[in-house]
């Protein structure tokens, strides 16, 4: 990871200062006021103005390349422990852990501007609603939102650092895998609006329960500033009951009254088309460039948001029709005569669901062909993980599911509960070795038809996007 600082760099007497560290000149005299103005930890990306952090691990220790970072010109390190050699000349402050450093840079940086922040989390959901958010915000406002992969205990941290000046209002992603790390995320950003998207199965596998799940993510209050927004799903019974002292929810959703609410929901192809109650009143026909229940929560969330931020409502709908889905999240196109739902991004028990809605949606707007779905092995969902996938299954054939793929050896259950929900064993197709993507991608070339919907979804580590990279370079023997 690699962050270029948003306003003009930092010294390190400064990063001393910022992080409670002892600042050490390695090698002789140097400049204790060197500047930096990108943090990497990859010593392959360290260069000349870049302040290199070594991080321990349990496969590799940053510490170990301190010698490589500090050759290539860097002359900046935070770190734990000096290296034994020490036959180069660099800055070091050293600290007692790199990583509580690196927050406490960011939040003694964050503190030197002035602007206010979003910080979302939830099972799934999290980047739709943070695009989403961004592009309302980005009508009225100078807008910095995480990018990629930059959610973690670490990411977001280094996503702070790379806040310009002129920012007026950040919006910040934060994932978990674990007791803690959103509260410690949520008090390095104290976030002046704070969003819970919903409670899923997600990371089962660690916390064991729902219950604990939604402990962990209702961490996000803990740096939420007095005074501030927590925006809450009120269609998920957990958070509707979730007690947070001193904090009076405000509910967005969509099958029980809420603070917002959508209803007279329409589906199109490509756009879904709602209203919203709130306040006593109701705006018609908002329309997101998307399809899925699961993206007018997303909407909505924004839409309070905007409310929140003193946004008039034809400037928030406005920032809806802007958005636009990132990575790989329900991206539709065709392939030749077969039109694709691409998401393969990640996949849990929640957005699968999700997932096989749109594409029962899509497929009866097009009243032609069939539903098919590739659907992959799901993770970090524990001992219930066979369940999981064959209730998945069983979904997928009630929902009208006609032709189905599994990817991965887990997701052979998704098969079976697809044979239990009426689907013919042989419309079904299982690969179990996702080392083999174009086994799978064979196997569509041979039984789709013109017409055909077909939906892509597994967990990130499937990689099934490679599915359809096979379907793209053959598509001259898709059927026209």
């Amino acid at each position: 990871m690699k962050v270029n600082i948003g306003c003009n760099g930092l010294t390190m007497a400064e990063l001393a200062q910022m992080c409670g560290g002892m600042l050490c000149c390695v090698g002789g005299e140097v400049n204790k006021d060197m500047p930096f103005r990108y943090v990497c930890t990859d010593s392959r990306e360290a260069a000349e103005g870049t302040l290199f952090v070594a991080l321990g691990g349990e496969r590799v220790d940053g510490h170990d390349y301190i010698s490589a970072a500090v050759s290539s010109g860097n002359g900046c390190v935070l770190c734990e422990r000096l290296p034994e050699t020490r036959d180069s000349k660099y800055v070091a402050v050293v600290v007692d852990d790199s990583l509580r450093a690196v927050g406490e840079l960011a939040k003694a940086y964050d503190r030197r501007l002035s602007h206010r922040k979003v910080a979302i989390t939830g099972s799934v959901g999290k980047t739709t609603t943070k695009e989403f958010v961004a592009a309302v915000l980005a009508e009225g406002f100078r807008v910095h939102k995480t990018e990629g992969n930059y959610n973690s205990t670490l990411g977001m941290p280094l996503s702070l650092l790379s806040l310009r000046d002129d920012t007026q209002v950040s919006v910040l992603e934060m994932g978990m895998s674990n007791f803690g790390e959103i509260e410690y995320m949520s008090r390095i950003a104290e976030p002046d609006i704070a969003i819970v998207t919903n409670i899923g199965s997600s990371h089962m596998e660690y916390l064991g329960s729902r219950e604990n799940i939604c402990r962990a993510k209702m961490e996000i209050v803990k740096g939420l500033k007095t005074g501030g927004t927590l925006l809450l799903n009120g269609d998920e019974p957990m958070l509707r009951a979730y007690l947070t002292p001193g904090v009076q929810p405000v509910f967005v959703g969509i099958d029980s009254p809420c603070d917002f609410q959508a209803v007279n929901v329409r589906q199109g192809i490509g756009r879904t088309v709602f209203d919203v109650c709130y306040g006593g009143k109701t705006v018609p026909n908002v329309v997101i460039p998307t399809m899925g229940k699961h993206n007018i929560y997303a909407a909505l969330f924004a839409y309070a948001v905007g409310v929140r931020m003193d946004l008039d409502d034809q400037t928030i709908i406005n920032g809806l029709n802007h958005y636009r889905p990132v990575g790989m999240r329900q991206n539709i196109y065709d392939i030749g005569s077969i039109t694709v739902i691409e998401d393969c991004y990640n996949a849990s028990p929640e957005s699968m669901r999700a997932a096989i809605g749109v594409l029962q949606s899509l497929s009866s707007q097009k009243k032609a062909g069939r539903m098919a779905a590739v659907l992959g092995d799901m993770y970090e969902l524990g001992e219930n993980g066979e369940r999981f996938h064959e209730e998945i299954g069983l979904h997928f054939a009630k929902a009208g599911g006609s032709l189905l793929y599994t990817f991965g050896g887990s997701a052979e259950q998704i098969a079976v509960g697809a044979i239990l929900g009426g689907v013919l064993p042989e419309n079904i197709y299982r690969n179990a070795d996702t080392r083999s993507p174009q086994i799978s991608g064979e196997m569509l070339l041979h039984s789709l038809r013109a017409g055909d919907t077909l939906l892509v979804k597994a967990s990130r580590g499937a990689a099934a996007e490679r599915i359809l990279n096979y379907l793209k370079e053959n598509k001259d023997r898709l059927p026209l």
